[in-house]
């Protein structure tokens, strides 16, 4: 197993348990003992982890972890999730696309789709259904946050609020067991909540290791979202509490 198969395997693991211990993993991939308290060291330095004695657990959730390394996170799962989503979205539809690498793969997804309009606080986003030569695509202005290409704040928020649109895409840093759904930054949380007030209907992407985090600002509940997309959700409870919402989970 190569260094990126074990990272992404690392990952996953904390992601599901909370933390990971070193011997632990090394049994489990087969390697020495040293190789992975090498790429412990490595993804501590990166902020994925944090080193405790004989492993290293999820970070604080006061900060959320890099770009590059969400990106890189359950990668398969996000493409299905983003494939699902797509086929809930006609052609001849208007959406917003907020920030995230799941709604990121949503827009990759809409590729082949017909005359959309599209409004996004997520330059990435607008760089990708740039390519769809039938796609309006309307970026809301703001704040630029140089790490993942989000467009944040008051003038983010207000002109969002100039639209009306058929579906709001959004994705969460982390959703609670109760429902709630979170985020880090507040700047980022007022833009979500604006978007799901300037829409018809809310479809939240997210994949089942955003249960295992942790994030300080409530975005909004699931009792709010028309459409959960997601690869598990890991509470009877709350599948049921969202049938009491009417919040639909499709699972892929």
């Amino acid at each position: 197993m190569n260094i990126e198969d074990r990272h992404n395997h690392i990952r996953t693991r904390a992601q599901a348990d909370g933390k990971v211990a070193a011997t632990a993993l090394a049994a489990e991939l087969g390697v020495a003992v040293q190789t992975i308290r090498r790429d412990l060291r490595q993804l501590c330095a990166a902020g994925v982890l944090e080193r405790v004695h004989g492993g290293a657990v999820l970070p604080s959730g006061v900060s959320n972890i890099g770009y590059g390394d969400r990106r890189a996170s359950n990668r398969e799962a996000k493409i299905r999730i983003a494939r699902r989503t797509a086929q809930l979205i006609p052609d001849n539809a208007s959406l917003f696309l907020n920030i995230g690498t799941t709604t990121e793969a949503v827009a990759h997804a809409l590729h082949a789709h017909r005359n959309l309009m599209v409004v996004t606080n997520n330059l990435n986003v607008a760089n990708i259904l740039a390519g769809n030569p039938t796609c309006d695509v309307v970026v809301a202005g703001g704040s630029l946050r140089r790490s993942d290409g989000g467009l944040v704040g008051d003038l983010a928020a207000l002109a969002i609020d100039r639209f009306k649109v058929d579906f709001a895409v959004i994705g969460a840093s982390a959703i609670d067991l109760s429902g709630d759904l979170l985020d880090f930054d507040p700047e980022e949380v007022r833009v979500s909540q604006q978007v799901i007030k300037a829409a018809r209907a809310t479809i939240l992407v997210a994949d089942r290791t955003k249960f295992a985090r942790k994030a300080p600002v409530k975005i909004a509940s699931l009792a709010q979202v028309d459409h959960f997309v997601t690869d598990g959700v890991p509470s009877e409870a709350l599948i049921s509490r969202c049938a009491d919402w009417n919040t639909r989970i499709s699972l892929v």
